[in-house]
């Protein structure tokens, strides 16, 4: 593969797959349907792709591989630069699984405007995996806010009926995290005389500017986790997108923002991120309490899908800022999961509303005696939601726990009481909805699920308990990276074991340089 832009490839077929779209001719029919096969061949290819990196991936090896460098502003010093390491490779892996998906389940429900919707779910991919594996701040900050473009499409014009509110809401609420982001992007470069990733992870930034830098990047990637209280557009985002656009939302722009503080703020800002990392933590298990909460109310089954949402990414920014391996690796293999779990409950909920037109709870009742095939679908991917052991939503979470306890004893605590409220909210969504007696009329013609609706929910249904049961490789996987953005935090943890407590300034020396 030597000589090969393998990556690069990875990022723009889709891109290239858009651009074949428009040339399209023909009736409607036909141009709805040569789009639609277009869009699934290119995204299949692009998954092939990402499995040709997982082939030739060194596991062992905890530096950037498939580099590829090129000047691009050269007057400035920015370079496209892009690369990976075990944590971009499997978010990029997930990203590639998911679109397909999305298509797929999209095909016989999207009837206007179905070039568009192909091109935007296309760009959507281009602009994803660019983002998970960009070496330079401006390019990553480029990829970053381009994703948002697509989704605002999606949403505002294949969504239900508040679909313009929901999508100026999620765009305005991006955009304002994005600007700070970009300021402190601008300041950097002054610095550092750059914007590369090893450049910038090697420059020492005083502790206090470190602070006001971590702050504006906290601002973006909180309103894309999204953290509380930064979470109000994602329930309306959720509730008023097609399905298929709810899947990728769930499954991969939420992980943007995890993604962003594991790769940007925690190596280039530990000293500030020491100081907010309690901050963080009530954040934390506050979105996990609160939303399981609020959750447990919830009429509307998308809604409540949303809130359990903002739940589990609570585990993810909590085991972030704990600087343990543990932590890292169960904040990781959460956002994995929670990508496969997320999508397939969303999922569920489709097959639901095609056949019914409503997603309101109260409509339902005693779906498994007419679709015994997707009660145990749906049964599988609530248990995986609550943490249930053999499954993926477990690993994480237990591992998060673990970190927890490490760091306070009663943080952990609360964290497991959200667990048990998410429990509660699963747990009701599921009896409410496939329980009970067959009494209403609509629901007695329900017909099981097809081939198509079997094949992706099987698929799913066995990556989670594939996961669960085995979940080495993903671990192995980035474990390699994960030890070397977390090796500043480590350091400073063992000299404070053999040399005593450290004054602050000698802290911050230590950490910064």
């Amino acid at each position: 593969m030597d000589g090969l832009p393998l990556l690069s490839l990875t990022i723009f077929l889709p891109l290239i797959g858009a651009l074949c779209i428009l040339f399209i001719r023909g009736d409607a029919a036909s141009i709805a349907r040569n789009a639609k096969a277009v869009g699934l061949l290119t995204s299949l290819a692009t998954f092939a792709l990402s499995l040709l990196l997982l082939f030739y991936f060194d596991k062992q090896n905890e530096a950037y591989q498939f580099v590829e460098q090129r000047f691009w502003l050269s007057a400035f010093g920015i370079h496209y630069a892009i690369g990976l390491d075990g944590i971009s490779l499997t978010l990029i892996l997930l990203s590639t699984f998911l679109v397909p998906i999305a298509l797929l389940m999209s095909w016989q429900n999207i009837s206007e405007k179905v070039s568009t919707y192909i091109i935007a779910f296309l760009l959507l991919e281009t602009t994803m995996i660019g983002t998970f594996c960009s070496l330079d701040l401006v390019l990553f900050y480029i990829f970053f806010e381009a994703a948002l473009i697509p989704m605002y499409l999606i949403i505002g014009v294949w969504g239900g009926q508040r679909r313009v509110y929901a999508s100026l809401k999620f765009f305005l609420y991006t955009l304002l995290g994005s600007v700070l982001l970009l300021l402190a992007i601008l300041y950097i470069y002054d610095q550092a005389g750059g914007t590369a990733i090893e450049q910038v992870t090697s420059y020492s930034f005083a502790p206090n500017i470190q602070k006001w830098l971590w702050l504006a990047f906290f601002a973006s990637f909180a309103v894309k986790v999204p953290m509380w209280p930064f979470h109000t557009w994602l329930p309306d985002a959720h509730v008023e997108a097609p399905t298929s656009g709810s899947v990728i939302l769930a499954g991969i722009l939420l992980k943007l923002g995890g993604y962003g503080f594991l790769r940007f703020s925690i190596p280039l800002f530990p000293a500030a991120c020491k100081y907010f990392a309690t901050f963080v933590f009530v954040l934390s298990i506050v979105a996990v309490i609160y939303t399981s909460l609020v959750a447990l109310v919830q009429k509307d089954m998308k809604k409540l899908i949303a809130y359990s949402s903002v739940a589990h990414m609570g585990f993810v920014t909590f085991g972030l800022f704990t600087f343990t391996l543990e932590g890292a690796q169960g904040a990781v293999f959460q956002m994995l999961s929670h990508g496969f779990v997320s999508a397939a409950l969303f999922l569920c909920v489709g097959v639901l509303y095609d056949r019914c037109h409503t997603r309101e709870i109260d409509a339902f009742g005693g779906v498994v005696r007419v679709m015994p095939t997707f009660a145990v679908f749906f049964m599988i991917f609530t248990l995986a939601s609550v943490g249930l052991p053999g499954t993926s939503g477990f690993i994480g979470e237990i591992l998060v726990l673990l970190a927890a306890y490490e760091v306070n004893g009663f943080f952990a605590f609360l964290m497991g009481f959200g667990m048990i409220l998410g429990a509660a909210y699963a747990l009701w969504l599921y009896r409410r909805t496939i329980f009970g007696p067959l009494e209403k009329e609509a629901l007695k013609k329900l017909k099981d699920l097809t081939f198509v609706e079997r094949s992706v929910l099987g698929g799913l249904a066995f990556l989670t308990l594939f996961f669960g049961l085995y979940p080495t490789p993903v671990l192995s996987l980035t474990e390699p990276a994960l030890t070397k953005i977390l090796a500043p935090y480590q350091h400073e943890i063992v000299l404070e074991t053999v040399e005593g407590p450290l004054t602050q300034e000698t802290k911050s020396n230590d950490v910064t340089g």
